[in-house]
């Protein structure tokens, strides 16, 4: 396994971020790769945490199970099958900056949208924007990037929270439809993963010594989502989301200058 002191001082509160993710808070497991990707290759980083996502899954399911959106299921998951396809052939030929910047600035402007033209409808006297359900094409689309980024660098998130969040739907719908949709996409990046050689033994070991603090923090995650009040759980998951994109887009600079 890895023994580097520095890799686990990153790696805690990487995994620590990963399961409150698992929990229910999505935007914060998009800081564990990154902070991985300080100390090791960003793949090698992303299949380290896979085997711990996929038992989290598990326990994410088991408690959100019963609220879910078929619908955005059904349009989501036929785009996340293209994006992980799409995400292997680029992993065997390029580097993840420019993948990393790319995420980072739609995951920023989708959110200076938010914020900015709501208080701009205001301005103006216009009423908010209500919730409303994208075109399925739309869907396809943000699944199909959500797929690509996830199997990169685990950073499914933003692609797929700029598809749900403006639909407004109930808090643990919202958490129960992101649970399985991203359970699944962690099953398909399983074969992509072991053809491009990232489940070494190293690894494999590595992840297994972090498995006890992911289980513990996902507990702590389901926790906090059932105290945290429906507003100020969306205005936690656009302020995670600025925050990830702020963390992709210096990620993805450094990446250009190295």
């Amino acid at each position: 396994m890895i023994t580097d002191p520095l890799f686990y001082l990153l790696a805690i509160p990487a995994v620590t971020f990963l399961g409150l993710s698992k929990g229910g808070f999505a935007g914060l497991g998009m800081l564990a790769t990154p902070l991985l990707a300080l100390v090791v290759p960003p793949l090698e980083g992303a299949a380290i945490l896979l085997p711990i996502l996929i038992c989290q899954d598990a326990i994410s399911v088991w408690t959100y199970h019963r609220a879910w959106s078929a619908w955005n299921l059904k349009v989501l998951l036929p785009g996340s099958v293209l994006g992980v396809g799409a995400g292997w052939l680029f992993a065997r030929h390029f580097s993840n900056a420019a993948i990393e910047l790319t995420v980072g600035s739609i995951a920023l402007l989708f959110v200076l949208y938010v914020w900015l033209g709501a208080r701009l409808r205001a301005y103006l006297g216009r009423p908010p924007v209500k919730a409303q359900r994208p075109p399925a094409a739309m869907g396809i689309f943000w699944g199909a990037l959500s797929g690509f980024t996830s199997t990169l660098i685990q950073v499914g998130g933003p692609p797929f929270q700029i598809h749900m969040l403006p639909q407004r739907l109930d808090k643990l719908t919202l958490v129960g439809t992101t649970v399985i949709s991203f359970t699944i996409l962690n099953w398909m990046k399983v074969v992509p993963y072991f053809a491009l050689g990232q489940f070494s033994a190293r690894n494999l070991a590595t992840s297994a010594i972090l498995l006890p603090l992911a289980v513990a923090t996902n507990f702590l995650g389901i926790w906090l989502v059932r105290i945290t009040p429906t507003d100020r759980f969306y205005r936690i998951a656009y302020m995670l989301m600025l925050l990830i994109a702020i963390a992709l887009l210096w990620q993805g600079a450094r990446g250009f200058l190295h």
